[in-house]
């Protein structure tokens, strides 16, 4: 659906801010709580939490991260699942969130319903309370921004740092080709990155949301390179497809087109990987888990490593 009309009695401007906030509240339904802990205050009031409390935002802007083809409510889906993500790659749950929209007066009311309860329905699956936000206009645009709220799920956090030279890369799940619809039809890990901030040797994790060429720099230690085996890569079946028709290698795909949001961590040299990789499966047995490779010391890449330089993830503002 095409977000924009040009029938004024279809359009956000025709309810006006105050009739908008209540539609949206409405439209959220019981995730949103009465006030203090919900819309309606200046302020949503948190309750206090006993473990450490992380906070993230990432947006969904038309025409970067959604176009006509992705409906509304998937849209809505797609907002809060990838900030899910963020806190599923330091091993934490979600608490409370909140939106702020940049609106065009031109936005279809039906496509903004449709977006909101895509969200909730999202918000309802995790166990998010949307409590608060805001409106305002921009002519021209159309873009929601999320802060998510969120706790550690165990005694730790995992950040991305932490790694050392020779330990070993992980990553979980399939990669590539996130255009032919996996930008917005994925799950967060959050019972992944829950259980892998539990386990000792893994000493650092990320999601990877600008491809795994790029991403995996900031995982990687100070003097040492990722080391990967290119048969190794978990290339996904959109990856292939999708390399039928631009001329780029399924490979490619797999290492640059992002928006994948699977774990990438990294797991001490020293570690038993039979038992950590069976202890997965016990787990997950539905969750493909690969080791694509270790960090060797700079200048001393065993042979025939992939050379990441000749593959570029997603970088903003280039």
């Amino acid at each position: 659906m095409h977000p924009f009309t040009k029938r004024h009695r279809d359009s956000v401007a025709a309810l006006g801010e105050t009739r908008l906030i209540e539609a949206i509240r409405r439209w959220l339904g019981d995730v949103c709580p009465p006030p203090p802990f919900g819309i309606g205050d200046d302020c949503a009031v948190l309750p206090p939490a006993p473990r450490r409390q992380l906070v993230t935002t990432d947006p969904v802007i038309y025409g970067r991260h959604f176009n006509d083809t992705v409906p509304p409510r998937a849209v809505g889906d797609k907002l809060l699942k990838r900030n899910l993500s963020d806190l599923a790659a330091m091993g934490a749950r979600p608490t409370a969130a909140v939106i702020a929209l940049a609106l065009d007066p031109r936005v279809r009311t039906r496509w903004l319903e449709q977006f909101y309860r895509g969200l909730a329905a999202a918000a309802r699956r995790f166990g998010v309370a949307v409590v608060g936000g805001d409106v305002a206009q921009a002519d021209g645009f159309l873009g929601a921004f999320l802060t998510l709220f969120g706790e550690a799920a165990g005694p730790r956090v995992v950040p991305r740092t932490g790694a050392h030279r020779g330990d070993w890369i992980y990553v979980t799940g399939t990669l590539g080709g996130s255009l032919l619809g996996r930008h917005w039809r994925f799950t967060p890990r959050l019972a992944a990155g829950a259980w892998l901030a539990h386990r000792r040797e893994v000493r650092a994790m990320m999601d990877v949301s600008d491809g795994l060429a790029r991403d995996l720099h900031a995982l990687t230690p100070p003097g040492a390179v990722p080391a990967l085996t290119a048969a190794a890569i978990p290339v996904s079946p959109d990856a292939r497809r999708q390399a039928r028709h631009t001329g780029h290698t399924p490979l490619h795909h797999a290492l640059s087109d992002g928006e994948d949001y699977e774990l990438l961590f990294a797991v001490a040299a020293r570690a038993d990987r039979t038992a950590l990789e069976r202890a997965w499966q016990r787990a997950f047995p539905r969750l493909r888990l690969t080791c694509i490779g270790r960090f060797a010391d700079a200048g001393k890449i065993p042979p025939g490593s992939l050379r990441l330089g000749a593959f570029h993830g997603y970088e903003h503002l280039q």
